[in-house]
């Protein structure tokens, strides 16, 4: 296998755009009309999630250490689709016949090759991983709704109890569906660390022209059922961490995983000093900050700084969080924790990386690839 050259075909395939996509799921329905009812009417997230997917694959096609854990994970997740072994072929016939197309003159015999053993190997990884996990594990878990509140006009906390155990590490996450809206799953992070109960707490912030999060945020009561996929995610705290204090840099919503993460601190018999600033644009947008406040008040170990942007009048720090967390001092010997928005994450590193913290130090996590 031509590692370069599977690398330099794709490039040139990803420049037609959403064309490549459209023309892959068009292949597999009219080929394979029963894997239709796998994925939701609207299928714009599911194209961008398949170009992203392919994207990675190929650049880490050379680096397996990287490559299988991802595939892995792949494959425990297309199990909540209702995935099988027998789909995998259909895949990757319609992928080879997009490949194709778009290569033009440049398809080759040998390029089909190439294509054939990657795809091959992918599919057995991810099958091997779903069949491994359908011995301890549901496709999905259901959950049902046991609190439900409205923090401000556009943002909702909510519990849910789980039929089965979901086994997790504080900073991960799971996609939720809802009958409202079938098919569609987006992730959203476990925002406790795990407890005796099984509950699982989460924080949704309505986005605009989203599908699931207005149902998450409006629609859903006490008693409603959602389903839960399987644990993803890497943001979570090393062994290394409890040795020094902690920076964590919280924007909107993304206060969850930094709050599992939080709680669990608290289980440590010596707690590092945890430093957490959370950002809104609005006061309104601080919709857990009294809870917070209480943590801190519990916890000598914790403190929050919360800030706003836009908003002049409020009375305690103003700026981008990002601003407020640099001109706070300098952060070095510290191991940093930065979840929100893709714009404020981004912000965040860049500041930090400059003002000397090391790059392997600082953790992130941020969908903002995904329209909720």
């Amino acid at each position: 296998m031509d590692t370069q050259r599977l690398k330099d075909n794709f490039a040139r395939v990803a420049m037609h755009g959403d064309e490549v996509p459209l023309f892959f799921y068009a292949d597999l329905f009219l080929g394979h009309p029963e894997t239709r009812g796998m994925f939701p009417l609207a299928m714009n997230v599911q194209r961008d999630r398949l170009v992203s997917a392919l994207g990675q694959v190929v650049a880490d096609v050379d680096n397996t250490d990287a490559l299988v854990p991802f595939l892995r994970g792949l494959g425990r997740d297309h199990r909540k689709f209702g995935v099988i072994r027998d789909h995998y072929a259909a895949v990757g016939t319609s992928l080879i016949n997009t490949l194709r197309y778009f290569s033009g003159p440049e398809w080759s015999a040998e390029l089909e090759a190439d294509w054939t053993d990657a795809y091959i190997l992918a599919a057995q990884t991810m099958i091997e991983a779903a069949d491994q996990d359908e011995q301890g594990n549901p496709a999905w878990w259901e959950a049902t709704v046991v609190s439900h509140e409205r923090r401000s006009l556009d943002t909702a906390v909510f519990r849910v109890t789980t039929s089965e155990p979901l086994t997790y590490v504080p900073g991960q996450s799971v996609s939720l569906e809802s009958s409202m809206a079938p098919r569609h799953w987006r992730l959203y992070s476990m925002a406790n660390a795990p407890r005796d109960d099984g509950t699982l707490d989460f924080h949704v912030h309505m986005v605009d022209g989203g599908t699931v999060s207005p149902v998450l945020t409006y629609q859903i009561r006490v008693g409603s059922r959602l389903k839960l996929g399987p644990v993803v995610g890497d943001l979570r705290l090393a062994a290394m961490s409890s040795t020094r204090d902690i920076l964590m840099v919280a924007g909107g919503t993304g206060l969850a995983p930094l709050k599992a993460i939080v709680e669990q601190i608290a289980g440590f018999r010596n707690p590092p000093q945890v430093h957490l600033f959370f950002g809104a644009r609005h006061a309104d947008g601080l919709y857990d900050l009294p809870h917070l406040e209480k943590m801190a008040a519990q916890w000598p170990w914790f403190t929050v700084t919360p800030a706003v942007s836009e908003d002049p009048g409020y009375p305690g720090e103003r700026g981008l969080i990002s601003d407020v967390v640099t001109r706070q001092g300098s952060w070095n010997r510290h191991e940093a924790f930065i979840c929100g928005p893709p714009a404020m994450v981004a912000a965040s590193v860049s500041q930090l990386t400059a003002a000397g913290m090391p790059e392997d130090r600082i953790h992130t996590e941020d969908f903002g690839g995904e329209v909720a």
